[in-house]
């Protein structure tokens, strides 16, 4: 319950914070914040509804979490050498291989899904600034 807290209380600290942004940057922070938020409140009422004192284990799929976490790591290691996009579509791709899934046509249409989704947010929307893709003229001086 402590932790469904947490995260609902982080999530409301997000969304007043973006809040208080001027213009359209803050809807994305604020839409996540109030996500996060939901998701706490839902950790919070799944642990009210579980029976006192039963044992639980903290993780299902121990291996599952330590593969996630590794791949993470090496997306947000990745992030910068190859570009935001680059590195999100080799998570995409890889992280449902990690995990077991094997079907490769579902995987590729929701990873160009995601990938599609993300610019339209960041690129054209937002008008954020990303890390540089690895090809792009301005790793090699141009822009």
């Amino acid at each position: 319950m402590a932790l469904g807290l947490l995260f609902a209380v982080l999530g409301l600290g997000a969304a007043w914070q973006a809040a208080s942004y001027s213009g359209a940057g803050g809807h994305y922070p604020m839409v996540l914040g109030l996500f996060l938020t939901l998701c706490g409140s839902l950790v919070i009422l799944r642990a009210a509804r579980a029976p006192v004192g039963a044992a639980r284990r903290l993780v299902d799929a121990p291996a599952n979490m330590a593969r996630a976490l590794a791949a993470s790591i090496a997306y947000v290691g990745l992030i910068v050498p190859l570009g935001f996009y680059t590195a999100s579509a080799l998570l995409m791709l890889c992280l449902p291989l990690l995990l077991g899934f094997r079907r490769p046509l579902y995987t590729l249409v929701v990873g160009a899904s995601f990938i599609v989704l993300v610019w339209l947010v960041f690129s054209v929307v937002l008008e954020k600034p990303l890390p540089a893709e690895l090809w792009s003229a301005s790793r090699f001086g141009g822009d």
